[in-house]
């Protein structure tokens, strides 16, 4: 039975999402579906290093956590190096399962709508804002309704 395409672009939205518990759940769901060849080892491998990686996030040797989720030509790029080494003869099914996975990854990537990290500059101009309102006079806060009590 083939890898179900609907729950592997499930568990890559629950990663990018960080929602990691539901992700391990389909990651289990995908590793009860999946016959036993070398070829699923190596795809399920895949997946199951991209959660470690995006679940550490500090890692600075691992390719997932210093992907670049925004940047659609990369992605393509990289889809088309991991297709190259699945169809490679001269790797085993292990390997040419685990590019596989690598691969769908980046499709799944560059059809999904990432927004890029917000800045610190953008949280602090957030953080002004707030600032702005409670030095609104106009504004009724908690500390002016105790001071007049």
């Amino acid at each position: 039975m083939p890898i179900s395409q609907a729950l592997v672009t499930r568990y890559f939205q629950l990663i990018v999402k960080r929602q990691f518990t539901e992700a391990m759940r389909e990651l289990d769901r995908i590793k009860q579906k999946m016959q036993r060849t070398e070829w699923n080892r190596g795809y399920f491998r895949a997946l199951y290093g991209m959660y470690l990686s995006r679940k550490t996030n500090g890692d600075g040797y691992s390719f997932f956590s210093k992907l670049d989720l925004t940047d659609s030509a990369a992605l393509h790029g990289y889809r088309r190096e991991f297709l190259d080494h699945m169809r490679n003869g001269l790797h085993g099914d292990f390997d040419r399962g685990y590019f596989s996975a690598l691969a769908d990854c980046m499709r799944i990537l560059t059809r999904m709508d990432i927004q890029p990290p917000q800045s610190r500059k953008s949280k602090e101009a957030e953080k002004e804002k707030v600032e702005t309102l409670r030095g609104d006079k106009s504004q009724a806060t908690m500390a002016s309704f105790f001071q007049k009590g």
